[in-house]
């Protein structure tokens, strides 16, 4: 009787990779035909999911980034551009180079995605024990870390569409964080309080957008285009966490409201802010903004200058008028 030869450690540590592969793979169903019961593969959920993290980029980024083949990246994008969920443009500075990012549905898409995402992996876990969870994340993070030095850099940061509680968290964190850096009052709670129940009430999602900007699945920042005119837009409610500051969330949250006003057609978007408020003012300058008034006031308990600032949205070009 021949005996099957002894593997070697080596082929061992392999089997057990491919053994861990095949049951992760099957665990979490990446072999199905829709991702998550969505109608997108594996590799169309992919895409997807870094244009969410990278706002926009080009074809040969996302090679670089997901390491797929120029044609098999083509035959992708072609088949999400019949979906509708990617757009593209000239960049302006090389009118060669082709600009790729989520459309509106792109937007919904990744949303449903990243949603159902979560939602199975909660559902996983919840069948453990708290230190068995802290367990599975500990080692899951030796894998990435061991797996990963070569790993390309992507943005620490996504930026997805507002949903169900984050208009709470959108008044909680203005509130304690501008009364512990600015020492404003609550009625200031009030005000934004008041602004995110209008926008919930009054939402156009064809001329209005929120984006909730994440970081490792905590909330880190948020802001609002609302349509202020058929001609006019205004950016509100830009904020990021302290200990998310200097990732590039705020010129990031500025840049997609300034994306969609122009895509909307509007001829101006505006904003109201403080002088006091340094760092935001600079992230305005940086985006084009001009300050077209400025006037003393007191409110929140403070003396305080209130500034209007504004930007042509048809100084790269000529915008089409908005619709009805």
């Amino acid at each position: 009787m021949s005996r099957s030869p002894r593997k070697t450690d080596g082929q061992a540590r392999i089997e057990a990779v491919r053994r861990f592969n095949r049951f992760y793979t099957q665990r979490i169903g990446v072999l199905n035909q829709g991702l998550l019961r969505s109608p997108h593969p594996l590799a169309h959920a992919r895409v997807i999911y870094e244009l969410a993290h990278h706002g926009e980029t080009s074809a040969s980024e996302l090679c670089r980034e997901l390491d797929l083949d120029a044609g098999y990246l083509s035959r992708i994008l072609r088949g999400l551009d019949k979906q509708g969920l990617v757009e593209r443009r000239r960049a302006p500075e090389d009118g060669r180079r082709t600009i790729l990012a989520l459309s509106d549905a792109g937007q919904a898409a990744f949303a449903q995605l990243n949603a159902r995402s979560r939602a199975q992996i909660g559902a996983m876990l919840d069948h453990l024990a708290p230190a068995d969870r802290d367990r599975l994340a500990a080692a899951m993070a030796t894998i990435q870390r061991l797996l990963g030095d070569d790993m390309p850099r992507r943005a620490p940061y996504l930026l997805r569409p507002h949903q169900p509680g984050d208009m709470g968290w959108v008044v909680h964190r203005h509130a304690v964080l501008y009364a512990e850096e600015w020492g404003w009052d609550n009625t200031f709670e009030a005000l934004v309080a008041r602004i995110a129940a209008d926008f919930i009430d009054n939402f156009q999602p064809d001329w209005e957008r929120c984006w909730i900007a994440e970081v490792d699945g905590a909330i880190a920042g948020s802001v609002f285009v609302v349509r202020k005119s058929l001609r006019v837009a205004q950016l509100r409610m830009l904020l990021v966490e302290p200990a998310a500051r200097g990732l590039g969330i705020g010129h990031r949250l500025v840049d997609e409201c300034i994306r969609f006003a122009r895509a909307r057609g509007y001829r101006k978007l505006t904003l109201w802010t403080n002088k006091n408020l340094a760092a935001a003012r600079r992230i305005y300058e940086a985006a084009g903004f001009v300050l077209v008034e400025e006037e003393p006031h007191h409110s929140f308990g403070k003396d305080l200058v209130g500034q209007n600032w504004d930007l042509d949205l048809t100084a790269k070009g000529t915008a089409p008028p908005p619709g009805p």
